[in-house]
């Protein structure tokens, strides 16, 4: 792996002024500035790797967010207030131990009563809603154009021509990988056997000597497998990942005859049959993890010796079940986001996306329903290695109807994904980019974080760093109260750190390119910057 050196800035003084616990202490420490380029020489270490997104790129050599500095050198004489960040996703896990003690309680619902006893329009929403009810496999809106006919024959015969693309492609993945799958385990069953070792080195293998033909390719494959860095299990791992992958997309995703609304009784394609969904927004399937990762990064509970810490204390998450595995409906997505934003979150982590979005209307009046109501929307910028400016690439919701600019609301920040390497490969292969539509970059490539029955596990995606920068929303709402929805994200845009590097776009054929022709802001998200900046602006000493 490529890693990257930072040479210490020399002289960095850094003060704080602590005007006992209140949350107006002046903080005088200067902002984080990054000048040089050195490689990262050292491999991180374990608990690095754990927790590299809360890192500094001085301290460390690593492009983090400066989480745990911020904490250390700004925070700690600081009270903040409780913020209820509205998690928009699948279903989380409610007793998680890292979890459950910063979950939004509704103290004025009656949990099990059956009775909406707080007149929201929703009955026993005790940490929050599912929009889902008990449904899970869904397809893609592609799907469900096709075999609901939505839309005018132009819209159909995009939402076509995508499907003959991808399902054909499914259908000749799946049966391939099982087989690599069969034979890598069948030789890694041999080999175990042969060698009388559960684990075994490349170098066991070189020395061993094969008994037969068939025993001897069995033996070249591992090689093969291993000598592109990779473990046997973690091999298997993958490829089951990758079966799963396809399986899902055959049987569900891109299945037109399949029907997965059927548990939850609406018509998803009616905005005003809002009488589904129920109470209670834990997750349905042993596979259905995404929420449960996405609301650790933000707010995992901090300092208790378990699991991770989160990006932010003083946060209380309320779980929305509103994302399958297969596409969101815009219905859903449109009532989820007013569900939010009615009661009382002030950051809304949306770490979803899709390229048809045929009810988009109700979105974009929901997103501005959160603006009138002060809240700021958190989206990731999706994970096809692709440029979000270009017609060819809709990507939904956003905050431009499709026509880059003007943005129709001021309440959106969409993000980007890093990885732990400085320098070209810094910015993720599978993250999407643009100059006009991603507003800032955040880790986002193996971010450890909390899974479903106390569980914890590496995962990547721009669904990563949405939450590392609604985690920096939600603390900057905490410590500074009065600051505005826009004003945060001003904040977040200007003071993060933009080193000058070129990093890879489009793999090892793409392109080189600078973070500000890849982002709005063209800066990685820092805490520790967003503190100082948030100060100066609710002291009236900057104005944005």
């Amino acid at each position: 792996m490529n890693k990257s050196l930072f040479k210490s800035l020399a002289g960095l003084s850094i003060g704080l002024l602590a005007m006992g616990c209140s949350s107006t202490a002046v903080i005088t420490a200067p902002p984080i500035s990054y000048t040089n380029t050195s490689p990262r020489i050292s491999e991180l270490s374990e608990s690095q790797t754990q927790r590299w997104g809360h890192l500094d790129l001085i301290r460390d050599t690593v492009p983090g967010m400066s989480v745990d500095r911020a904490y250390d050198e700004l925070l700690q004489k600081r009270k903040g207030q409780t913020v209820i960040v509205g998690v928009i996703d699948s279903g989380i896990d409610l007793d998680h131990e890292d979890i459950k003690d910063v979950l939004w309680v509704n103290e004025k619902e009656k949990p099990g009563d059956g009775i909406d006893n707080d007149g929201n329009g929703y009955i026993d929403d005790i940490h929050g809603y599912n929009f889902l009810g008990e449904s899970y496999h869904e397809q893609l809106e592609i799907a469900r154009i096709i075999r609901l006919k939505i839309g005018d024959e132009a819209y159909q015969a995009a939402a076509q021509t995508e499907l003959d693309t991808k399902l054909p492609e499914a259908k000749a993945g799946l049966p391939q990988l099982q087989q690599i799958e069969q034979f890598v385990s069948m030789a890694h069953q041999n080999i175990q056997k042969e060698l009388g070792k559960e684990y075994y080195s490349i170098e066991d293998l070189e020395k061993y000597s094969p008994k037969t033909p068939q025993e001897e390719q069995l033996v070249g494959v591992l090689i093969q497998v291993m000598g592109m860095g990779q473990d046997i299990p973690s091999a298997l791992a993958d490829l089951n990942d990758g079966i799963n992958y396809y399986k899902g997309q055959v049987d569900y995703h891109l299945n037109v005859n399949f029907d997965g609304r059927k548990p939850v009784g609406d018509d998803p394609y009616d905005i005003n049959d809002r009488n589904y969904g129920n109470g209670n927004p834990s997750f349905r399937d042993e596979d259905e993890s995404h929420g449960t990762h996405v609301a650790g990064i933000i707010a995992a509970t901090r300092g208790n010796m378990k699991g991770v810490d989160g990006v932010a204390k003083n946060v209380k998450i309320m779980s929305i079940r509103t994302v399958p595995d297969g596409d969101e409906y815009d219905k859903d997505v449109a009532l989820a986001i007013r569900y939010a934003a009615d009661n009382g979150a002030k950051v809304i982590n949306a770490s979803f996306g899709k390229g048809f979005s045929p009810n988009a209307e109700w979105v974009y009046d929901a997103l501005a329903y959160a603006a009138s109501k002060d809240v700021l929307f958190v989206h990731a910028a999706g994970n096809d290695g692709a440029d979000l400016d270009s017609p060819e690439n809709p990507n939904f919701p956003n905050d431009h109807k499709l026509k880059n600019t003007p943005e129709i609301v001021d309440n959106v920040i969409t993000v980007g994904a890093l990885t732990s390497s400085f320098g070209p490969e810094m910015v993720a292969s599978f993250s999407n980019y643009g100059k006009q539509n991603v507003d800032v970059f955040a880790p986002g490539d193996a971010i450890y974080s909390s899974m479903p029955n106390n569980d914890y596990e590496f995962q990547g995606g721009t669904s990563m760093a949405a939450p590392a920068v609604a985690g920096i929303a939600a603390l900057i709402r905490s410590y500074f109260p009065k600051l505005s929805a826009v004003q945060v994200k001003q904040i977040i845009m200007n003071s993060g750190i933009a080193p000058q590097v070129k990093v890879n776009i489009g793999g090892p054929e793409g392109t080189e390119k600078s973070l500000d022709e890849l982002s709005r802001s063209g800066k990685i998200a820092n805490l520790y910057n967003a503190i100082i900046l948030a100060n100066q602006v609710s002291r009236g000493e900057v104005t944005l």
